[in-house]
């Protein structure tokens, strides 16, 4: 009975370590988008297989696996990020210039409201637990809290703070970063109170966040140039690690153990979770200067990479190779 215990755990071993050994991301497409401006956050649908690309006053929406324009949600005057609440049918996008949160029909893409939040919107996520829409606003330093059914008000969280992006364990906790506090925020979402502050030294001016469920550990990504892992629990840090300039996106991939960061300088880092606690440099993928954030893709592996060229606006659709 050992034996086989022993045989069956090297085995799940070899083969973890062969799926990481063997990803190696290439260009797969340019897809060339109409219009002009900057990008923001990239939202992939997996299970609608649709992929949502902010983009200055606009949300150009991609098919996720033949990477086609099949539409477009105009009149959102400086749009930051997509949030999907598929129990409800619908999608919300923060319009930072507008101060509102506005839904949209996820079927159709039609605009359904403009809902009213604070200064500056920014990220915006939805919480499955809570099955609510929770609105960064970075000059108001809170969160506007709606339910996700029909948009009403429900609440907001006073942060003392800008809140950059956000990320819900779906059992209760929210975790915030605060950009200017380089701080990591804990969330209580049923009494919509911070719970914790988490101070993050040496990583400083924290964007980006995802989370590994299973393990319990936070991913952030820091303008100084750090890639920091913390414990969800205790908020203790277990892993930095050097990046590029200007992070602003970050995933994690819970079958292949992979963490992405995509940063300004025209890079994106993949580390591998070697253990919850430690994690080694897996691939480092050239993109184009500029082109900061990302979206990623958990059915294909595919990681869509927004940029600007020659005046011309495309999203780089990166594509591991096995």
């Amino acid at each position: 009975m050992r034996k086989t215990s022993i045989l069956l755990c090297c085995a799940v071993l070899l083969s973890s370590f062969l799926a990481f050994a063997a990803v190696n991301y290439q260009l797969l497409r340019k897809v060339s988008v109409p219009g002009n401006g900057g990008w923001d956050y990239v939202t992939v649908d997996h299970s609608a297989r649709r992929v949502y690309l902010s983009h200055s006053t606009q949300v150009d929406v991609l098919d996720a696996d033949s990477f086609a324009l099949i539409g477009t949600i105009p009149n959102t005057p400086g749009v930051h990020g997509v949030a999907i609440a598929p129990e409800a049918g619908r999608g919300y996008i923060s319009a930072g210039k507008a101060d509102t949160a506005i839904a949209f029909d996820l079927k159709t893409l039609k605009p359904i409201e403009q809902i009213k939040v604070g200064k500056k919107p920014d990220a915006i996520i939805y919480e499955p637990f809570t099955k609510r829409i929770y609105v960064m606003n970075g000059d108001s330093e809170n969160i506007s809290v709606l339910n996700a059914a029909d948009g009403k008000p429900v609440g907001t969280i006073p942060l003392g703070g800008g809140p950059e992006f956000a990320v819900s364990d779906g059992k209760g906790s929210l975790f915030v970063n605060l950009e200017e506090q380089n701080e990591t925020l804990h969330i209580d979402v049923n009494a919509l109170q911070v719970k914790d502050r988490w101070p993050l030294s040496p990583c400083a001016t924290p964007t980006s966040l995802a989370m590994d469920m299973e393990n319990r550990r936070l991913f952030v990504g820091c303008r100084s140039r750090h890639f920091a892992v913390l414990n969800a629990d205790t908020g203790k840090i277990v892993f930095t690690g050097p990046i590029g300039d200007r992070v602003d996106a970050a995933a994690f991939d819970s079958t292949t153990r992979l963490v992405y960061l995509s940063t300004g300088d025209g890079r994106v880092f993949v580390f591998h979770q070697d253990s919850p606690d430690q994690y080694s440099v897996a691939q480092e993928i050239s993109t184009k200067p500029g082109a900061k954030t990302m979206g990623y893709d958990p059915k294909t592996g595919n990681l869509f990479v927004p940029t600007s060229e020659n005046g011309s606006m495309q999203v780089l659709v990166l594509s591991p190779k096995r």
